[in-house]
């Protein structure tokens, strides 16, 4: 009787629905979400692994992320790989750029930009924008591919149209030096200030510089403060420096000595060794 009795219940799993397996994923994936928004890393590794044995491509995904950030799993650049591709086979664009940044990187597998290329590639044909920015660098910089700033350009052009700052910056530098297309100052400021004005910080750097040095915009010292201001806020040791600059000669802005020194010293902080040795001289 036991032994029918099993075999019965095996029939039955073998015949579940479909339809409702999917609904166990879904459930087992949200749970798992919910899991993790509450800090549980473990208890959310256990259900986004069932909902991907049950075919979840984002639960999959969300697994991969654990394994590499060591969230709730011991860190595991292999097991995330395994679960990254399982998720980009089932159409998940972001799984597929991050194969390529595991290869790009030699992580958990050999390093191999031609490898980086290709899942760069599949992610951007699954409208992953920052996949085609990724795809753009390769071509830009010649690795894992022939360098080809042509293609580098249309690739940065449609994640820059997605507005992903950093393709914006890269296509403005581009610009500003006349690689594939004739240097044009006027076009590659306005990708600078969109590249700012989407959080890049070298980007207000840059277009802060044009209008201090009359590049591409009459210049403007009061909208080159404006813009290293921008870039300082954000990190960007250049652009403090070059506001501290600005206080210093009061160039923009009425001289101000402490507030020169406040931002070299932030400049300091953030890396910029000229700055640093500057001040050690001043003190």
């Amino acid at each position: 009787m036991k032994l029918k009795s099993l075999l019965f219940t095996a029939y039955l799993f073998l015949f579940i629905s479909p339809f409702a397996m999917a609904e166990n994923a879904d459930n087992d994936f949200n749970q798992g979400v919910t899991a993790y928004k509450q800090k549980n890393h473990v208890q959310a590794a256990k259900f986004f692994d069932t909902a991907c044995n049950a075919g979840h491509a984002q639960a999959c995904y969300n697994l991969g992320l654990l394994y590499t950030e060591n969230q709730g799993v011991k860190q595991n650049y292999a097991k995330a790989k395994m679960l990254f591709e399982k998720a980009c086979n089932r159409g998940i664009a972001q799984s597929c750029h991050d194969i390529g940044i595991l290869y790009g990187q030699g992580l958990g597998i050999k390093q191999d930009d031609t490898l980086a290329v290709e899942f760069f590639e599949k992610s951007c044909n699954g409208n992953y924008t920052k996949g085609c920015h990724n795809l753009g660098f390769m071509y830009s910089q010649g690795q894992g591919v022939k360098q080809d700033y042509a293609k580098a350009k249309i690739l940065y052009e449609k994640s820059c149209n997605d507005n992903f700052a950093e393709s914006c910056f890269n296509l403005a530098t581009l610009y500003g030096k006349g690689q594939v297309v004739k240097r044009d100052m006027v076009q590659a400021n306005k990708l600078f200030e969109k590249s700012c004005n989407n959080g890049f910080a070298q980007g207000c750097h840059n277009i802060g510089y044009s209008y201090y040095e009359g590049q591409g915009v009459k210049q403007d010292y009061a909208k080159a403060k404006i813009f290293y201001e921008k870039a300082c806020n954000g990190n960007n040791a250049s652009g403090c420096r070059n506001l501290a600059g600005l206080y210093y000669d009061g160039k923009g802005v009425q001289q101000n000595f402490s507030a020169a020194k406040k931002y070299y010293n932030k400049a300091c902080d953030l890396g910029d060794k000229e700055v640093c040795k500057y001040m050690k001289k001043t003190q």
